[in-house]
């Protein structure tokens, strides 16, 4: 019989709710520590800060509940995604109203008062959905995000659930980082190197935008640890439940909650 579990779809909202904000903060600002390791500069986009999260709630997902429901939760953020991404890129391709144009500028020109009135307001209010939203709407940054989205999940999800099973249970740290070591690394060189390859970054920033965001990224999930032990252990008691995945099919397009 189906279990019914009380914070498992709390979870999957959480989960969900970071993959699309990181997804519209990566367009919105990025952003240099002024930090260089081994002579590469730290930059990375706003959505670094916020996307190691999904990390920490698919390893939750996996650890908690299996790799099968963590699937389920996967495929979820992943249509959820693909509904964003192409909403965006079909308001970016309608006609803009001037009159959103001109609220636009007004509200520019209360900070900036020597700001020239743009002789089409249409355009001018385009021209500020693009500068910000028109990142997330372009279609090499679609194509980029899924792709690296859906294999460093899945790689992520799937190597937490072996290391659980040949650990017998202990060593948490040990699944959290190790499953994070692969998954963003696939997810990162992936969205790097897809994103380049249709131009959106030059070939001169590949290696620097790597090493940062994986850094980074991996660097949250070690800090984040002590955090995650906590509701990986309340999550166990409260549902009952510590999923082993011994006899599980990983094939990612299975859709069965179980098995």
């Amino acid at each position: 019989m189906k279990r019914s579990y009380r914070y498992y779809d709390l979870v999957m909202a959480l989960f969900v709710s970071v993959l699309l904000l990181s997804n519209i903060a990566s367009s919105a600002k990025l952003i240099d520590l002024r930090v260089s390791v081994l002579g590469l500069r730290l930059a990375f986009d706003g959505g670094t800060i916020l996307f190691p999260l999904a990390y920490i709630f698919g390893d939750t997902l996996t650890e908690v509940y299996g790799y099968a429901r963590s699937r389920r939760v996967i495929w979820v953020g992943f249509g959820c995604a693909l509904l964003m991404s192409l909403t965006l890129w079909a308001l970016a391709r309608l006609p803009a109203d001037p009159a959103w144009g001109q609220f636009v500028y007004e509200r520019m020109a209360a900070t900036e008062p020597h700001l020239p009135a743009p002789p089409d307001m249409a355009a001018f209010g385009q021209a500020a959905y693009d500068a910000i939203l028109g990142g997330v709407s372009t279609g090499a940054i679609i194509v980029a995000s899924l792709v690296a989205y859906f294999a460093g999940e899945f790689s992520n999800s799937f190597v937490l659930a072996k290391l659980k099973v040949r650990t017998a249970g202990r060593f948490l740290w040990v699944r959290t980082i190790g499953s994070t070591l692969v998954g963003q690394g696939v997810d990162t060189g992936l969205f790097v190197l897809i994103a380049t390859a249709l131009g959106v970054f030059p070939w001169t920033v590949v290696l620097s935008l790597i090493v940062a965001n994986y850094l980074f990224k991996v660097a949250v999930e070690v800090g984040f640890t002590p955090i995650t032990y906590t509701i990986v252990n309340y999550l166990k008691r409260a549902e009952n439940e510590d999923y082993f995945d011994r006899d599980t099919n990983f094939n990612p397009f299975r859709f069965a909650e179980t098995g």
